[in-house]
């Protein structure tokens, strides 16, 4: 995963999400080292998913500058905290990116959660968050987090912006209990 903050449509953002898939594919075709990791399964590179935020509360959510997020893209069960420093090195000498650098590995629990899959431009977002937020009133239950998870099941530079599928999802309390 990797930290940040400002528009996704950003150079920088292109940058840490490439570093991200440099590491994860490096991780997959491990297989074909020498040294092939203990444990090692075949599997598909997972989606990229990233927690948002607003690095201002008091700024419009449609204000890009304002986001902070921290990108991700889940990896094997195989894969522990000295394989993940292993192939950050390895992938700095093949494909060498600032943002390795800043890329940390670590194991996320979210608890309960309302999620939806959303289908359409990220502009259009608010209008699946507001039939969340219908739900969630409508069972008893409220947003506990100020965050929200994205998980991004279509690529933007192949899919047209009306088609694109993305999961939307944020932890939630049951209304009832303090």
């Amino acid at each position: 995963m990797i930290a940040g903050q400002g528009d996704p449509n950003s150079e920088e953002f292109a940058l840490a999400t490439a570093a991200l898939y440099s590491f994860s594919y490096g991780v997959k075709m491990s297989y074909k080292d020498t040294d092939v990791p203990a444990g090692y399964y075949h599997y598909t590179v997972f989606p990229l998913e990233g927690v948002w935020d607003l690095v201002d509360h008091t700024k419009s959510v449609t204000e890009k500058r304002n986001f902070k997020y921290n990108i991700m893209i889940r990896q094997p069960d195989f894969l522990t905290e000295e394989l993940f420093l292993q192939f950050v090195a390895k992938v700095k000498k093949k494909k060498p990116n600032c943002y390795l650098n800043q890329m940390g590995f670590s194991t996320i629990s979210e608890g309960l959660c309302c999620q939806m899959l959303h289908i359409g431009s990220y502009d259009e977002e608010p209008i699946s968050f507001e039939m969340m937020k219908q739900f969630c009133r409508e069972n008893g239950f409220e947003r506990s987090s100020h965050t929200h998870r994205e998980i991004y099941l279509s690529d933007p530079r192949k899919i047209a912006s009306d088609k694109l599928k993305t999961v939307l999802r944020y932890r939630i309390k049951n209304s009832n209990l303090p």
